[in-house]
Parts: structure tokens; C-alpha cells; sequence
């Protein structure tokens, strides 16, 4: 490979504790370890019930909000009658509404129940409310629900009498859509491993979560139940015991993957990217793979092109160097033959990342040339995007043509194909499919969407809360693939130039959003705005 300054760097994964994501068996087992270590289930209800207490004061104490509190008869129940108490003491009204009482006398549930009659907080039940006439009352008068009927365990479907008595806040809420709903842990009805939602959810304005956001509260369609989320610290850190590899891209995350840009310096010290992109039909994707290359900091680029698509480009992009290669004949006319793999394989000793696929088209020959340079050459950090993708999928046992370092960044359709499965089964799976193919296809893996996930073969996943109708554009997937090769290029581990390659292309899309609308930004537009957001996470 090409010399470089920098070296091949291993990512920082020290995630802050409100960064990170949990299963719900997960956070079973990090309340169980607390537990053990001396920090009690009572003493986390009650930070937990104190934690939404003082974040609802805190987004609506100065309105002097009514209160309503829906209590279930599990753990989340718990947590509403402790908010309920806490609320009462700030003076603020609050009323308590028990779908179901617990009963169990030796359970905390009991005695925050007791606390709350002690007090003398209004307490309503369904059990005595036949048609739910006094929750509707009790609806109509207040300002704001707090939903603490179903915690995070729960995942089978709301019938019954607690269906009714969603239904009954629905109706509620549809006649009056201002009226927020403050949700304990999770909306009820979010699974919170998958982020189903069942059709009684009642979406909430405000969900707090206690000590780790869940898998499902970034998941859709759980992020559109599940509002703004606050993560409240409810004394478990310290406890440890359970490692945690889900988490989510923000800028404290992902500001420690940035290479170093060092005054003395030259082209080659910001490494060097080969892009066997395009073709006839696609010639904008070499033009925006390649330029985001550069834009991410690439020292040099080069674009390995079909001869057609090079007397086009060579005009329209004046920065990269261009290797024109043999194109095919007849309907293959204007795609790179199988005969471009010697030359490819001849040039990559010079350069520190390859790009592969932008645009390539699904030409036969092209596709052999596809199979040809990755099973006979010693490849650089690799990524592989779009018909590349499509190549692999029609070739069996096409992981084993892999390089060491390799980055997928398939979307839905294309994921779909390489694993065998539906779109429909992509989409519901999508968390679950990057984590295991990564590990056994022994690359990380980038499955693109709205909530981009990137996953590793150690097990780790990284979440991308991001999702922007600016983005669903043509030729934008082009511009992320470039923009990771720039990374690879620079020494960028490919986990780590992934997670912050996806990172800084989020960014650069909500910039487009803000400053030139959700309908009409253009792939291009997101060229300028990439160095630009990188320079503002360095200050960040």
C-alpha cells in the first residue's frame, strides 16, 4: 500500500452511560448486578419515579400542569405512584388512575400505593369505573398524562380491559392533540427489543428512560411512539458487570475518530483512494464518489473508470487523477470489462483504500471484473457499495472474496439480496441481520436507512439517529460510500470510518434539510457541507 504518515488506528469506543443501548434482557441483567452489589430494586424505583417527577417539573412546572398518572400493576406502576408522590410535594395537582392494583404486600408496588392514599392523592380505579366515565373526566381536566401502565418487558398484545382504556386516552387525545403524554421507561405497548408498537400505544410527547435508552426507543416505528427521550441516571453505573455494545453516533462518540490533520504534511499523508466506480449510464456516481472522497480528506484520489465515462469526467472534475479503463461492447457498451482487473490490480499497490461499485452497473463483464479483482488481488482497506453488492449476491460463497478490511454499505433491497431474505424481513430485522452477517461475513457492515446502523465482527452496533427526507435522493449513497473510502484512506479503522463517515453525511444532510428544505437538495449539495461539518465537530 501507499506510504502514509498515519497509521491504521484501532476506534475509541468509550461511549458515554447516556449514549449507550440495551436490550431489555440486558437491562435486566445490569438491574440485577446493581441489586446484588447492594444498590436495591426499591431504591431504583424510587430514582426512577423521582427522575420523571423532576423531569416533567422541569418541562412543565411553570404551567402548573394537572396531572394525570395511568399505573399499571408491574414495576412501571411503581415508578407512576412514586412520580406521583414526588409531584404532590412540589405542590403540583396530581391525580392517580390504577388499571390494576397490586396486591403483593411484600412488593415496593404496595407501599408507594400506600404512600399515595397517605397523602391524599386522588386515586381512581377501572375496576369500579364501568365505560371509563371518570378517566374521561379526569382526561378532560388535565394537562398532561403520565403513561406508567406497561414497562419494558412487556411484549404481547393489549386486549381487554386495558385496550378500552387506551382507546379511551386516544379518543381523548384526538379531540384534544396538545394534551402531552409523559411515558415511564416506554410508551405501553413499544417492544422495547424491536421497536414494534402495538396499534393501542398511545404516542407520548416525552418518554424518560432510566439508566439506558432501550434497543426499541431507535427503532421504528418506536421512535415515532416514543417523543423526546431523556435517559435518567437511576444509580447503576458504578455496578458495571454487563458489557454494553450497542450505542449511538453523536459527536462526543465519534470526534475521537477524526484523523489528525498535522500542518506538516503532503498528499500522501492523507492517504490515497483507487474508485472503480461508474459507468454509461452512471457517470454521477464517479463524479460524486469521487469528489466525496476528497471531501473527507482524502489526499489524493483516483478514479478507475470506463473510457466512456472518463472523456465525460475528466472535464466535470478537475481534482481526482483518472485511470480509463477497457469497457465492454455491444449492450455492454460504456461499463468496465473484465479485462480493466490486471490494470486495477497493477495500480493498488499505490494507494491506502479502494472504493468499489458506485454505479458500476450489472453488465456481465463487469460483474467477472468485479469477481476478478477481489479473488486475485492483495486489496487495500476496501468498500463495497451498490452493483458491487449486486455482483457479490449472484456469486455463491462470494465472503470468502472478501479483504481483511472491508466495509459493506448495502441498503435494504441490497442487504436483502446478499442475505437471501425479503426486504420486509430486512427492515424488521435490520439491527439484528447487520450484527450477525458482519461477524460471519468477517466485515463491518453499514445497513443504510433511515436510522443507519453500522456493525462489526467483534459484536458491536452503532446506531445513527438521523433519518431526513433530504437524504432519500438519488446519488447520496454515492457520496457516503466516497466520503468512508476518504476515512479509510486516512488511516481510519473501518468500524470507525463507517460509524463517523455515516456521523458526518447525517450532519451534512440535516444542514441541506435547514438550509434548503426537506424536498429538492440534490446529492451534490452535500459535497461542500461534508468538510465544512467535519470542521465543526473538531470545535465540537
Amino acid at each position: 500500500m501507499a506510504d502514509q504518515a498515519m497509521t491504521q488506528s484501532t476506534p475509541s469506543l468509550t461511549v458515554p452511560h447516556h449514549r449507550k443501548l440495551v436490550s431489555v434482557g440486558e437491562m435486566q441483567a445490569v438491574e440485577r448486578a446493581a441489586d446484588a452489589a447492594g444498590h436495591s430494586y426499591a431504591t431504583m424505583m424510587e430514582l426512577a419515579g423521582k427522575a420523571v417527577a423532576d423531569t416533567l417539573v422541569a418541562h412543565y412546572g411553570v404551567l402548573r400542569p394537572l396531572v394525570t398518572v395511568l399505573v399499571g400493576p408491574g414495576n412501571n406502576g411503581g415508578d407512576g405512584l412514586v412520580c406521583a408522590r414526588y409531584l404532590h410535594q412540589t405542590g403540583l395537582p396530581v391525580r392517580v388512575y390504577l388499571w390494576k392494583r397490586r396486591t403483593d404486600p411484600a412488593h415496593d408496588y404496595e407501599q408507594h400505593y400506600a404512600k399515595v392514599r397517605a397523602l391524599g392523592i386522588p386515586v381512581g380505579h377501572a375496576d369500579e369505573d364501568a365505560g371509563f366515565g371518570h378517566l374521561r373526566q379526569w382526561l378532560d381536566e388535565s394537562t398532561v398524562i403520565v403513561d406508567a401502565l406497561l414497562g419494558t418487558g412487556a411484549n404481547r398484545p393489549i386486549t381487554g380491559q386495558l385496550a378500552a382504556l387506551l382507546a379511551t386516552v386516544q379518543n381523548t387525545r384526538a379531540q384534544r392533540p396538545h394534551l402531552d403524554v409523559v411515558a415511564v421507561d416506554c410508551a405501553s405497548g413499544l417492544n422495547c427489543d424491536t421497536g414494534a408498537v402495538d396499534p393501542h400505544t398511545v404516542a407520548a410527547t416525552l418518554t424518560v428512560t432510566f439508566a439506558y435508552a432501550k434497543y426499541g426507543h431507535y427503532q421504528f416505528p418506536g421512535v415515532d411512539v416514543t417523543g423526546q427521550l431523556e435517559v435518567a441516571d437511576i444509580g447503576v453505573y458504578p455496578h458495571g458487570g454487563v458489557e454494553l455494545r450497542t450505542f449511538l453516533l453523536q459527536p462526543e462518540v465519534v470526534r475521537s475518530w477524526l484523523p489528525p490533520r498535522p500542518k506538516v504534511s503532503h498528499k500522501g499523508s492523507f492517504g490515497k483512494v483507487l474508485a472503480a466506480v461508474g459507468s454509461a449510464r452512471y457517470p454521477g456516481a464517479a463524479y460524486l464518489s469521487c469528489a466525496a472522497a476528497g471531501r473527507s480528506g482524502a489526499g489524493l484520489v483516483t478514479g478507475a473508470v470506463a473510457k466512456p465515462v472518463w472523456a465525460v469526467m475528466a472535464g466535470r472534475l478537475a481534482e481526482p487523477t483518472w485511470l480509463p479503463l477497457p469497457a465492454g461492447e455491444g449492450v455492454e457498451e460504456g461499463a468496465i470489462d473484465q479485462t480493466a482487473a490486471p490494470a486495477v490490480r497493477e495500480a493498488l499497490p499505490g494507494y491506502d483504500a479502494l472504493l468499489l461499485g458506485c454505479g458500476l452497473g450489472q453488465a456481465p463483464t463487469t460483474q467477472r471484473f468485479v469477481y476478478d479483482l477481489l479473488g486475485q488481488a492483495q486489496l487495500p482497506a476496501t468498500l463495497i457499495d451498490a452493483d458491487g453488492l449486486n455482483a457479490l449476491a449472484q456469486r455463491a460463497g462470494w465472503p470468502a472474496l472478501l479483504p481483511a478490511q472491508t466495509v459493506l454499505t448495502p441498503h435494504a433491497a441490497e442487504l436483502g439480496r446478499l442475505c437471501k431474505v425479503s426486504v420486509e424481513t430486512v427492515l424488521q430485522e435490520r439491527w439484528s441481520l447487520a450484527r450477525q452477517k458482519a461477524a460471519e461475513w468477517k466485515a463491518v457492515v453499514l445497513a443504510k436507512g433511515p436510522y443507519t446502523v453500522v456493525a462489526d465482527p467483534e459484536g458491536w452496533l452503532a446506531v445513527l439517529p438521523v433519518a431526513t427526507p433530504a437524504l432519500a435522493t438519488a446519488g447520496t449513497g454515492d457520496v457516503l460510500a466516497g466520503t468512508i473510502a476518504g476515512l479509510l484512506a486516512q488511516g481510519v479503522a473501518p468500524f470507525a470510518a463507517a460509524g463517523l463517515g455515516a456521523w458526518l453525511h447525517g450532519a451534512a444532510g440535516l444542514v441541506c434539510e435547514n438550509e434548503i428544505g426537506p424536498a429538492g437538495v440534490m446529492a451534490a449539495d452535500l459535497l461542500p457541507r461534508l468538510p465544512a461539518t467535519m470542521n465543526r465537530l473538531r470545535s465540537m
